[in-house]
């Protein structure tokens, strides 16, 4: 066990001493006397020079497979063993982890819409500008480990947005393949803005985030693909010995790369109501395909609404809470796309 190290300035982390440093990193809290304290970890490994990557996780706070899979490596990589620099932060977004919610229990604020951060914003404003501009220029790599909180199910994916720059849109598709999940999933930046990955693509970074779970439990799948695949970056970097490992055995065939770019493809609900899917995510679908109902138990004269695909393509998303308000989010088709 080692203890942490609390920091109330950023100035006071020593981001190139060698080994491994925890911290907890202090941000005052708004209105009240008190800290949000950020663990923190810095690995300069001993074994020689390397790239740097940074890995990520409860940028959410009801989203756990991150926060685990982050945790471990916090506390089992070797310093002995890196190339280069591991930064961790496995919970990123503290207030919100704490409270087990998407936004922060503090300032209501969602960290994944606070990029690029304000250094005289509220809590979550000032943490994201702390990754910003104290995190993101020391790595070459920004992993940002999510999954599909309590409301909706994600097929399980890595991910990526689509970049203009081709040598990062090549080596991001590279990258993403190496954590091993059904479905590698290129989505459109337009769904939203201020997200960690859009910040760290605009600075030139190999960014990848993923979707490893859902429901607000713990995947064992989410984790293991996230804890192996954070390795297989390290190992296809050359920053941790030996080769990239498959993570599922039992799945024959490689990622599908597979993409949502427009904003055609996220559907939305048209009425308000209770969604009842006919099709598991991840399922192959044809254009016109009945994938769900959607039911408004208040007009008891009507008939459920036919939810159809509206391409060729997979199920990567769809509710897992039955309710739904007109205008969320209720089903994204991808469709798969060469190399």
């Amino acid at each position: 066990m080692q203890p942490a190290i609390t920091v109330h300035n950023p100035a006071e982390i020593d981001f190139d001493r060698p080994g491994k440093s925890i911290y907890e990193v202090a941000f005052h809290y708004d209105g009240t006397w008190g800290n949000a304290l950020v663990p923190l970890a810095v690995i300069n490994g001993t074994a020689g020079a390397g790239p740097g990557v940074a890995c990520f996780g409860g940028t959410h706070g009801n989203e756990y497979e991150g926060q685990v899979a982050v945790w471990r490596l916090m506390h089992e990589l070797d310093p002995a063993q890196i190339c280069g620099r591991v930064i961790l932060m496995p919970r990123l977004n503290t207030p919100a982890c704490i409270s087990g919610t998407r936004e922060s229990g503090r300032d209501g604020v969602n960290m994944n819409r606070a990029f690029p951060g304000n250094p005289k914003g509220t809590l979550t404003y000032r943490i994201a500008h702390f990754v910003t501009t104290h995190i993101l220029p020391l790595v070459d790599v920004v992993l940002d480990i999510h999954a599909a909180g309590s409301g909706m199910q994600f097929a399980l994916c890595s991910s990526f947005h689509l970049v203009a720059d081709a040598q990062q849109y090549q080596q991001m598709k590279t990258v993403a393949s190496l954590f091993d999940t059904p479905f590698v999933f290129i989505y459109s930046s337009a769904m939203a803005s201020g997200l960690l990955t859009d910040q760290a693509e605009a600075m030139g970074k190999v960014t990848i985030g993923g979707e490893f779970g859902h429901s607000a439990g713990i995947l064992r799948q989410g984790v293991q693909h996230a804890y192996h695949g954070i390795q297989n970056v390290l190992r296809h970097y050359r920053m941790l010995p030996g080769a990239t490992i498959k993570i599922d055995p039992s799945r024959t065939t490689p990622p599908r790369l597979v993409s949502a770019t427009s904003l055609e493809s996220y559907i939305p609900a048209p009425i308000s109501g209770y969604f009842e899917p006919v099709l598991d995510v991840g399922a192959a679908v044809r254009q016109g395909e009945l994938v769900g109902r959607l039911y408004d138990f208040e007009r008891v004269g009507d008939p459920p609404l036919a939810v159809s695909a509206p391409r060729n393509g997979y199920i990567l998303l769809q509710p897992f809470q039955a309710p739904l308000r007109k205008g969320d989010t209720m089903l994204v088709v991808a469709e798969e796309v060469g190399d």
